[in-house]
């Protein structure tokens, strides 16, 4: 299931292109992962404290995420904030989702939303680019989920600010894979990649 794929909006039933639904996802202060569902919703995912984390850290549950989602600590650096959310997800947490993304930190937190059909499986981490400038960081990350018997994923780039202390997510840089950028063409009379010394021409464009 890519990026064209169908899936179905939790509140019209209906089906809706994968890159619309994301839109469709901020706008209604989801962020990060949309919840989505079809008609069957799956259990609450139940994690005890000593089960492995579903952010894939290696660690516990109870000394990973669960002490963030819970409130009793905050985040060390924006890839455990993300690590975080995606867990929240897992855990179907949505207050603690509207607590650590920017437009939704001040406002009523919202209800515990029913869980939904989609089950999340797999968090990588691709790239976690600290400090790209004072206080902001960016996580770039896939998210494997499964749907209907189906298996999917979501790539994302988010970006994340340290605000009053406690980093938070604040947007979305990029949806999907980062585009491929084409090698620089390299001239007869260039000097060789390779590092020879020699003229690509002479050595290994010969």
């Amino acid at each position: 299931m890519g990026w064209g794929s169908v899936l179905c909006d939790h509140h019209t039933r209906g089906p809706v292109n994968l890159l619309a639904f994301w839109r469709l996802a901020i706008r209604r202060r989801i962020a990060l992962i949309p919840a989505v569902s079809s008609s069957t919703a799956a259990a609450v995912t139940v994690v005890t404290p000593s089960a492995p984390c579903p952010c894939g850290s290696g660690r516990n549950y109870g000394a990973c995420c669960a002490p963030l989602i819970a409130g009793t600590t905050t985040a060390p650096d924006a890839e455990a904030l993300m690590r975080s959310r995606y867990t929240a997800h897992v855990v179907h947490a949505h207050r603690y989702l509207d607590r650590t993304y920017l437009p939704t930190a001040k406002t009523p937190p919202s209800e515990e939303g029913a869980p939904s059909a989609t089950q999340w499986v797999k968090l990588e981490i691709h790239r976690h680019d600290a400090n790209v400038r004072p206080g902001v960081s960016h996580v770039d990350f896939s998210a494997h989920f499964t749907e209907d018997s189906k298996s999917g994923v979501m790539h994302e780039k988010s970006e994340f600010e340290l605000i009053d202390g406690a980093w938070i997510f604040t947007r979305t840089l990029r949806q999907g894979p980062a585009p491929v950028v084409a090698a620089a063409k390299v001239g007869r009379n260039d000097p060789c990649p390779c590092g020879s010394g020699r003229k690509y021409k002479k050595c290994c464009g010969a």
